[in-house]
C-alpha cells in the first residue's frame, strides 16, 4: 500500500498516515488538501483495513462530493474493495438520515424540502394574515432572521426570549408560525435538515448510537465553513470514536452570510487537546513568486 503515499510530499503524507484521534489539517488553496484528504480515507481502508461503510466523508457542495468519490475509487482500484464510503454534503446526508427516522419526529418520512420560492409563498401567506406589510418587511429579510436562527439551533419558542427589537419581534411571531405551516405540509425547509437530524439524535439516543457506531471515522473538508448547527452535528457523531479529521484554513471562509463559524477550527485544539496538527504549506497552484506578492498585499492590508 506504499503506492498510496509515495505522490505525497512529507506533510501530506503524515495526514495520510494518521489512523486514530482526532486529526486538524490546516490546508490554504493549492496546497493539495484534497489530495491528502482523499489519500487518507484510501489508506484507512487499504492500508488499516479499516470497514469501508465505517468512514464518513462530509464536505460543502456535490460537485465536490463527487471528486472526492471519483478520486477514492480511482484510489482502491485493484483493492477488492466492495463499497465505498459514505461521502457527502451535509444537506445530503441529512436528508438520507431522515428519510429512514424523521417519524420518530412526528413527520412522514415521505417529506417534501421546500425551496426559496416555496418559503416565500408560505412566509408572505402568512404575513398576509397577520396584517403584516411586507413592502415594510421585506419577506426575504424575515426568512433570512429564520435561517440564521437555525443555523444556530433556535427554535421558535427560544427565539422569541431572545427578540429583543421591533423586527426580531415580527420575525419571532412569523418563525412561529412558519414552522407550523410547514409541519402541516410535511416539509422541511434547507436549515430544517441539519437541525431536525441534531434534533433527531438528542431525542433519540439510541439512533445517534447507531450512527456513531456506523461513522467511527468522520472527515470533514472545509471546516472553516462550518455552522454552529453543522458543528453540534459533527460533534454528536464524532465525541465517542473521537476519529475525527478536519480539513481546512481560517484565512478562506466564504460562507460567513449562512452563519458560517470561523471560531470553529480556530478552537479545534481546544475541543480536542490530544490532537495532531499537520500544516500543508508547499502551495501547487502558485507560483513562489505569486505566493509570496500576495502574501505582501495580505499584510498591507491588516
Amino acid at each position: 500500500m506504499n503506492d498510496l503515499i509515495t505522490s505525497l510530499n512529507d506533510k501530506q503524507q503524515e495526514a495520510a498516515l494518521h489512523k486514530d484521534g482526532p486529526l486538524l489539517v490546516v490546508a490554504g488553496a493549492g496546497s493539495g488538501k484534497t489530495k491528502a484528504l482523499t489519500h487518507r480515507i484510501a489508506y484507512l481502508i487499504s492500508g488499516y483495513g479499516v470497514n469501508p461503510s465505517n468512514i464518513l466523508a462530509v464536505t460543502f457542495t456535490n460537485k465536490a462530493a463527487m471528486e472526492m468519490t471519483n478520486r477514492i475509487s480511482k484510489l482502491l482500484t485493484g483493492a477488492h474493495i466492495s463499497a465505498l464510503p459514505t461521502v457527502g454534503t451535509f444537506h445530503s446526508i441529512c436528508v438520507r438520515l431522515l428519510r429512514k427516522h424523521i417519524h420518530e419526529l412526528d413527520y412522514e418520512n415521505s417529506f417534501v424540502i421546500y425551496d426559496d420560492t416555496d418559503q416565500q409563498i408560505v412566509v408572505k401567506k402568512i404575513m398576509k394574515e397577520m396584517q403584516i406589510d411586507d413592502k415594510k418587511f421585506n419577506p426575504r429579510a424575515i426568512l433570512a432572521g429564520i435561517s440564521n436562527a437555525k443555523n444556530k439551533l433556535i427554535g421558535p419558542k427560544e427565539f422569541s426570549y431572545q427578540a429583543m427589537d421591533y423586527f426580531s419581534e415580527k420575525v419571532s411571531n412569523i418563525y412561529s408560525r412558519y414552522q407550523e405551516e410547514l409541519k402541516k405540509s410535511n416539509a422541511l425547509d434547507f436549515d430544517d435538515l441539519i437541525m431536525k437530524v441534531v434534533e433527531l439524535f438528542k431525542a433519540k439516543p439510541e439512533i445517534l448510537e447507531f450512527y456513531r457506531e456506523k461513522f467511527k471515522y468522520i472527515s470533514v473538508d472545509e471546516y472553516q465553513d462550518t455552522n454552529y448547527a453543522q458543528y453540534v452535528l459533527i460533534r454528536q457523531l464524532a465525541d465517542k470514536y473521537r476519529n475525527l479529521c478536519v480539513i481546512g484554513d481560517s484565512d478562506q471562509s466564504i460562507y460567513s452570510w449562512r452563519g458560517a463559524d470561523m471560531q470553529n477550527i480556530l478552537d479545534f485544539e481546544k475541543d480536542f487537546p490530544d490532537c495532531k496538527v499537520v500544516l500543508l504549506e508547499q502551495n501547487y497552484r502558485s507560483t513562489k513568486n505569486i505566493l509570496d506578492a500576495a502574501h505582501k498585499i495580505g499584510r498591507a492590508h491588516v
